[in-house]
């Protein structure tokens, strides 16, 4: 594997180089601002996983920040195949890829006609152990403090930052973030309930991101016949769950066994990875091998 992320493949504006020697303007306004959005696309088997649902969410938020988007779907794609191959030694990779305005004065108001500055790095896959899959996650709660436009998968992730170190601090996995006595999020992952056999998630809307993985969520559940439902969820069904789950690009899919320091689930499984998580992950895995290109 690559020895140093400096080495890994990065492209910036039309040029390809090592990640370690890319460099852009101060005075751009993603590094000034936050001005910009991202996608994390899986690769898996030297193959891009579903790509066209992270390249329809990235021109989704390149129109609400009104970010013309750079490149047609085409040299989108050609663009991310050539960086696979330029880490040969990685079957499965993580490619990050970043657009954010441009170069300009610093000012808050909106330039016009700006050259989006865009970036895209590729590197091997750092998969989730299988003792993390075999006993789950830990996980905390906490306010959601963050801004109401979650709908936007923009770079600015200050909020995301402190309220992952919030569970962190904690020696846990993830935090799930609540508003007003409702589930929204994870810092960096959507999170599922399962009731009574049913899969169950908040709706995705402007305090939450859509994650790719909501529809295949939905499509893994139609072929596994199981109960699927987008609705609002209340704090309070979280700690009465029979499962919790994560979904994301870098988790795939995986349990939630510890919330807040209290074991997740009931009876015999409490503590544990529950039945419909099992058949979902390996419907995922199904998927990987299927649903790449």
């Amino acid at each position: 594997m690559t020895s140093s992320w400096n080495d890994l493949p990065c492209y910036l504006n039309g040029h390809l180089s090592r990640l370690g020697e890319a460099q852009v303007s101060v005075m751009d306004r993603g590094f000034l601002f936050g001005d910009g959005v991202y996608e994390l696309i899986p690769v898996y088997g030297r193959r891009l996983f579903r790509v066209s649902d992270h390249l329809n969410r990235l021109a989704r938020s390149l129109k609400a920040l009104r970010i013309e988007d750079p490149y047609e779907r085409e040299a989108w794609l050609d663009l991310l195949r050539s960086l696979v191959q330029h880490l040969p030694d990685a079957e499965d990779q993580w490619i990050y890829l970043q657009v954010t305005r441009g170069v300009a004065p610093r000012n808050h108001v909106m330039p016009r006609d700006l050259e989006p500055t865009v970036l895209a790095y590729t590197s091997p896959q750092q998969a989730l152990t299988t003792e993390q899959r075999h006993q789950g996650l830990a996980c905390t709660t906490a306010r959601d403090f963050r801004w109401q436009r979650g709908d936007i998968k923009s770079i600015s992730l200050l909020g995301n930052v402190l309220a992952r170190q919030m569970s962190a601090d904690q020696g846990a996995d993830e935090t799930l973030l609540i508003r007003d006595g409702f589930l929204t999020e994870a810092s960096s992952s959507n999170v599922w309930i399962v009731r009574d056999g049913a899969l169950l998630a908040p709706a995705p809307g402007e305090l939450l991101l859509e994650g790719v993985r909501i529809e295949l969520m939905r499509e893994l559940c139609e072929e596994l016949d199981i109960a699927y439902n987008l609705c609002p969820i209340a704090e309070t069904e979280l700690a009465t769950a029979d499962e919790i789950l994560l979904t994301s690009a870098t988790k795939e899919v995986v349990a939630v066994t510890r919330l807040d320091h209290e074991p997740v689930g009931h009876g015999s499984l409490r503590g544990k990875p529950g039945p419909v998580y099992a058949r979902l992950y390996e419907g995922y895995q199904r998927a990987k091998l299927l649903q790449s290109i």
